[in-house]
């Protein structure tokens, strides 16, 4: 398998509904600064892989022509929160396996206000399994399907270990502050747990309205070169992809009677361990971590599920400070999805940009010192979970 290197990243400034360029604009912004970081022109690239999941079949066409019209493959992925990637890994899959050496993955979303929900509703939903054990375990028909998924996992959590709301707003004032040193976060003002709490209830008792990612819109890329590619032009190989595993759902998922097994715990910890393995680095060896903190509960949930504490001791771990600079791991340097914003399809490719920047050494006054190695872990239901391990060198 050939060595993957991520030699150019690139992403624009995450926006509100309704306050961004259209997605095509996007996109193709997004892809030429990652062109432009990599140092080398659109007909360099011999395949694309374009993520989104709100839009018509080839959005990823309409970015990437304005960019160059070469004739290249051209794949739309659309797999969720996950889609961004989803795209990374089919893009690394090609590089590895020797069908390319050069490779761009691009990630945008144009969303809509207001809390997600089905376009479709003539035919059978992919989540009507969910929503059958979500009724039965939760109820509360009347909230938004993401919020009662995640909410309903925070409070299983809670249930379970005795885990205090507050754990939940700590986690959502660490992305805050750490994103008033992201300059293409959506939402940059620094907040205290407290403010979290005093936020206006969505689900009184589990969840604060602060506690949820804001609708965003945005785009991402990166390019993938062989190591051979890179030498032979001369480009920036400072960072690789040491390992990657995707995994869907099990049968747990809906057996289990679990809400946060519902919302990927198991996904996750099988894909962590596979990656684990493969590049014989654990958990305790991370230095810092971009994951799928759409909620503050599943930030918390994923601690556990991904090796970094014991199940039921993320709130030791959030309250002894492990999860931010100084400590154990700082998790989501870039603010996360809470405050960075979460457009579905840029989301893979943004955690991939934020880590790339940690492990050159380029992150500003957001950087982790001596970051060496990294991990991106990305959720989406339905399920697919994405989790990849970079190392600099």
């Amino acid at each position: 398998m050939n060595k993957v290197y991520v030699t150019g990243v690139g992403m624009i400034p995450f926006a509100k509904p309704g306050a961004s360029a259209p997605y095509h604009e996007m996109g193709a912004q997004a892809a030429r600064a990652a062109l432009q970081d990599a140092g080398i022109a659109y007909a360099d690239i011999e395949q694309a892989y374009a993520g989104y999941v709100y839009g018509d079949s080839t959005c990823g066409q309409k970015a990437l022509y304005g960019v160059g019209m070469t004739g290249i493959p051209i794949v739309n992925v659309n797999n969720n929160c996950s889609t961004g990637s989803t795209a990374l890994f089919l893009a690394r899959q090609a590089i590895a396996s020797g069908a390319a050496e050069c490779v761009l993955v691009l990630g945008f979303e144009q969303m809509s206000p207001g809390a997600l929900g089905s376009v479709f509703t003539d035919r059978p939903a992919p989540f009507d399994d969910f929503d059958a054990v979500t009724d039965r375990l939760v109820g509360k028909p009347e909230i938004p399907l993401a919020l009662r998924y995640f909410g309903g996992a925070g409070l299983a959590h809670m249930e379970k270990y005795g885990t205090p709301l507050e754990a939940f707003a700590r986690i959502r004032a660490k992305a805050s502050r750490h994103a008033v040193n992201n300059p293409l976060a959506l939402l940059r003002k620094e907040v205290s747990a407290q403010d979290v709490l005093d936020a206006p209830a969505i689900w009184p008792g589990v969840m604060t309205r602060l506690m949820a990612c804001p609708p965003t819109c945005g785009a991402a890329a990166a390019v993938l070169v062989s190591e051979e590619f890179a030498k032979k032009r001369g480009l920036r190989a400072g960072v690789h992809i040491a390992a990657q595993a995707m995994t869907t759902d099990r049968a747990s998922t809906f057996d289990a009677g679990d809400m946060m097994r519902l919302v990927g715990y198991d996904m996750s910890r099988e894909a962590a361990a596979k990656v684990y393995e493969q590049a014989g680095i654990g958990p305790n060896d991370i230095d810092v971590i971009e994951l799928h903190d759409c909620f503050a509960h599943n930030e918390l949930i994923t601690y556990e599920a991904l090796g970094l504490c014991p199940e039921g001791g993320a709130d030791k771990f959030i309250r002894d400070g492990n999860n931010t600079y100084g400590g154990k791991v700082v998790t989501n340097p870039s603010g996360g999805l809470l405050s960075k914003g979460h457009p579905l399809g840029a989301t893979g490719l943004a955690q991939c940009f934020e880590l790339t920047h940690q492990l050159r050494g380029s992150a500003g006054a957001r950087q982790v010192e001596g970051a060496r190695t990294a991990l991106q872990h990305n959720l989406g239901l339905g399920g697919a979970c994405v989790v990849t391990m970079y190392c600099a060198g």
